[in-house]
């Protein structure tokens, strides 16, 4: 069996570089995307440590031209994806009364009309190979709400709302769709929170931690093997108990 092309957007740190990594051994080619040069090499220089004949290619989902050189550079070289997951995302948080319509409008044009717009142009080939999985980082805060992210908030529960729909459309090709929801897990960002705020964050959580990235990838490389060909239309909720949904 050929190996299955892997598309993960926004791989070059975090959520996505762990996903990433999940997906480099020789049942997989792995796709990488990052808004920077500078992100691309970081995945580049990843696979050449691991030994990995993966790609790494630029991509802005805030830039049309961006998008459009991409979904051509992917064509040319024939990369169409197996499993497309969806993880690229930015944060422009503030109050509702506070947030400019920039604000607004960046965040949904990433977290959602630009996911539209790769669920769209890749789902043709998984149409035509009569395979495909279609996996959408989502977030807690879809199901619960957060103070300060109306535009984050409305992206993610936008996300999961499409996906069940195209879920519908396309479960009888052999594709699933499906989301996954993080809660609280340690990257970057929470990093740079005081220990008091970790502690205040924990206690939110039943199973007493943040979750690790790992746990993230762990659920990606799940939904997209032939175990869970059976779910699609799902959001999997791993937040160690934070949100029973």
């Amino acid at each position: 069996m050929s190996p299955k092309k892997v598309l993960v957007t926004g791989s070059s740190r975090g959520i996505g570089s762990s996903i990433l990594e999940f997906f480099s051994n020789e049942e997989f080619i792995p796709i990488g995307t990052a808004t920077s040069s500078f992100g691309v090499e970081i995945i580049k220089e990843k696979f050449s440590d691991n030994n990995i004949a993966g790609h790494a290619f630029e991509l802005d989902l805030n830039d049309a031209e961006s998008i459009e050189n991409f979904f051509k550079t992917m064509k040319e070289k024939d990369l169409n994806p197996d499993i497309l997951i969806n993880n690229a995302g930015i944060a422009r948080d503030n109050l509702m009364l506070r947030m400019s319509e920039q604000d607004w409008t960046e965040v949904l044009n990433v977290h959602l009309t630009g996911q539209f717009k790769l669920m769209k142009n890749f789902l043709r080939g998984m149409l035509k190979n009569k395979w495909g999985r279609i996996i959408n980082i989502s977030s807690a805060a879809a199901a619960l709400g957060n103070k300060g992210q109306s535009n984050y908030v409305a992206a993610k529960a936008g996300i999961e709302a499409m996906s069940k729909t195209l879920a519908r459309e396309v479960g009888s090709k052999n594709i699933t769709v499906n989301c996954i929801a993080p809660g609280f897990v340690k990257t970057a960002m929470t990093e740079k929170l005081n220990e008091k705020q970790q502690e205040a964050i924990k206690l939110q959580i039943p199973a007493g931690r943040m979750g690790e990235v790992s746990d993230i990838a762990f659920a990606a490389l799940y939904l997209a093997s032939e175990e869970a060909s059976y779910i699609t239309g799902s959001t999997l909720h791993v937040n160690g108990g934070m949100a029973m949904l």
